[in-house]
């Protein structure tokens, strides 16, 4: 039934496809691969230090640009990364989660009635921001490359009119697992300079990326620093989702109109968690390198199981996800089956696109669980099958 208060820019938006499944895969005791967060923890050191900030009474607001601590923090490993020069006072900006720093930037930088283009598949977060601000929506599909997928710049160029304010790119890309390469990037960021657009550019599976590909941080890019949005967080390189802990960098004026936004929005996000964050950005690569590591061996373990139940595997260059092609068949009806049949959830492509044509038998399947999990999934697949 029709919800008369629902206003009309939120009305395409129901339940996320996120907690659909996730609920589904509870209700029915099934291996929960749909949704993407980790069922184990970030380092020791920087759950413990955390624990301490609550435990010595850092617990009300902080600077309502974020910790100067982590700012430096984010700063310094970009320029050592990257050689991608922030100053932390003006130029950094924390935020609850990399959703509320993806929100809070198409709030602040696009005015209602201009066109924000996104590369479908999309993270759903996108298509709800530029709803709420009064913006539109256009979806600009990648083309498959091989056995992944790539930017179709050709469509991204036909896509640009003179409504056009930004771009919004991802890579690593979710759902797909994608890694766009430097120059398909390059490309883009041409079209961005020629058409005097800003991007937005969701960094947050910069570390996740695997078999040695590199991370292209967009900003980087000749002639990129002065109209690129860079967005990170620390939940999926630290597996703390739930810790919210985000981040935004741009030029001062453009983090400006940002925080314009943000500032209604939640004003400060969880304080005794930037420490923490911080300590974890300058001490932890180790530990990054070992979980990309074990990473890699989950997408493996998840890909043959996969590959033997007779399904062909997209390859994942990067990210949590491994996309699946099921045929002829339906992806959203094969995923409310796969709950029920083989006790085993995951979330149909076709979620996070326009056009679902295209994608309806794509699935993607999560692999940032325990080894054991993911045994467990490839068990359920070899005898129950999948198809």
């Amino acid at each position: 039934m029709k919800n008369k208060f629902v206003v009309d820019r939120l009305r395409p938006f129901g339940e996320t496809i996120f907690a659909t499944m996730t609920q589904k895969a509870t209700d029915a005791g099934a291996i929960n691969l749909g949704q993407g967060f980790p069922d184990e923890d970030g380092p020791r050191s920087m759950l413990e230090i955390a624990t301490q900030q609550i435990l010595d009474g850092n617990n009300q607001y902080s600077a309502g640009r974020g910790d100067p601590l982590l700012r430096s923090a984010i700063a310094e490993d970009r320029y050592r990364r990257f050689k991608v020069e922030y100053d932390p006072g003006t130029e950094v900006l924390i935020t609850v989660g990399a959703t509320e720093a993806i929100s809070a930037s198409v709030l602040g930088l696009v005015e209602p009635g201009e066109e924000v283009i996104v590369f479908e598949p999309y993270y759903d977060a996108y298509a709800a921001a530029i709803a709420l601000a009064g913006a539109t929506r256009v979806a600009v599909p990648l083309k498959e490359d091989g056995d992944t997928w790539a930017l179709d710049i050709d469509a991204l160029h036909a896509a640009v009119t003179k409504k056009t304010a930004m771009i919004i790119v991802n890579s690593p890309h979710n759902p797909t697992g994608s890694v766009f390469s430097k120059r398909s990037l390059e490309a883009l960021a041409g079209i961005a300079r020629a058409y005097d657009l800003l991007v937005l550019s969701d960094e947050v599976y910069e570390h996740l990326t695997f078999n040695k590909i590199e991370h292209t941080a967009v900003a980087s890019l000749p002639g990129m620093w002065d109209r690129t949005i860079t967005v990170s967080s620390a939940a999926k390189t630290f597996n703390v989702t739930g810790w919210k802990t985000g981040w935004a960098l741009a030029p001062a004026p453009i983090l400006d109109a940002i925080i314009r936004a943000k500032q209604f929005m939640s004003y400060v996000g969880a304080t005794p968690f930037q420490p923490a964050v911080a300590h974890a950005v300058v001490n932890e690569k180790p530990w990054i390198n070992q979980m990309r590591k074990n990473l890699q061996t989950k997408r493996d373990v998840l890909s043959e199981a996969l590959t033997h139940a007779g399904v062909k595997v997209h390859a994942s260059h990067g990210t949590y996800f491994v996309v699946a092609d099921i045929g002829n068949r339906d992806g959203a009806e094969f995923c409310f089956d796969l709950i029920e049949r083989v006790g085993v959830a995951a979330i149909p492509v076709q979620a996070f696109v326009d056009n679902p044509e295209q994608w309806s038998s794509k699935v993607r399947f999560a692999f940032c669980k325990k080894e054991d999990t993911m045994l467990a999934a490839a068990e359920r697949f070899r005898a129950a099958g999948i198809l």
